[in-house]
């Protein structure tokens, strides 16, 4: 059976999601992968992961699938595969889905979450899942920079250097900054995102709101297709996978 797990993990103590070859390398994949070989006694048994997040970065929506011969019910598997992984690391649903699924190419859409902490003071528990900003935001400016970003473009501007894709241009279906009291999180969908994209997106907007960047630049921002023009890469701690959807899901 090809089996779709749903993961979430916190990111703080791993060296991303995608595994490496030194085997000292711990990352949220390997460790996942060890939890599964236990359970099923494979010595063989891979996942293939729907998206590469980076160090230290989290995720709520993670998916990956599995081939695996089993008696175990798929709604089982993750009350099952509980003792064989850490706390910091979560298999929340898990589902068949046809032998030919792919999670990455088979995703329609991803949606991201973007943690800022608005505040004079740092505050400890917010320190390993949002990045800290210690003057006060614009948010008006920020909400409409992010208009700027829904529709479908060349986010050029937006990738990090050492990607290897062969198109940069990606539909955001959705972006908004929201408040709730300290924290300010951007909230971004869209159909795929480059390497480092949503945090440059964050970087660019947090700029906005400092009054570093005008909310009308970020229109001109994507049009230059140029990554010297857009905002710093924003830390990875404030990075969340939320979710990933598939047409059956």
């Amino acid at each position: 059976m090809r089996i779709l797990l749903t993961i979430a993990y916190d990111g703080t103590r791993y060296s991303g999601w995608q595994k490496q070859k030194a085997k000292e390398v711990v990352t949220v994949e390997g460790t996942l992968e060890q939890g599964l070989r236990a359970l099923f006694r494979s010595e063989t048994l891979e996942c293939i992961g729907a998206s590469r997040t980076d160090r230290g970065v989290h995720a709520l929506g993670q998916r990956a699938v599995i081939d695996v011969d089993t008696t175990i019910p798929a709604n089982k598997i993750p009350f099952a595969i509980r003792p064989f992984l850490p706390e910091d690391i979560v298999v929340t649903a898990a589902e068949v889905v046809p032998d030919d699924f792919h999670p990455r190419f088979d995703c329609v859409k991803k949606t991201y979450e973007y943690r800022i902490w608005q505040s004079p003071f740092r505050n400890p528990k917010e320190r390993l899942y949002s990045t800290f900003v210690h003057e006060k935001l614009d948010i008006a400016a920020m909400q409409q920079g992010a208009k700027a970003f829904i529709g479908t473009h060349d986010f050029a501007a937006f990738c990090a250097a050492g990607s290897s894709v062969v198109s940069t241009v990606r539909t955001i279906f959705d972006c908004d900054v929201k408040q709730e009291g300290n924290c300010i999180c951007i909230l971004v969908t869209g159909d795929g995102f480059l390497y480092n994209m949503v945090r440059i997106l964050a970087g660019t907007l947090i700029a906005v709101g400092q009054g570093k960047k005008n909310a009308q630049d970020v229109a001109a921002i994507i049009a230059s297709k140029d990554r010297r023009n857009a905002g710093q890469t924003a830390e990875p701690q404030g990075l969340t996978l939320l979710e990933i959807y598939y047409d059956f899901a």
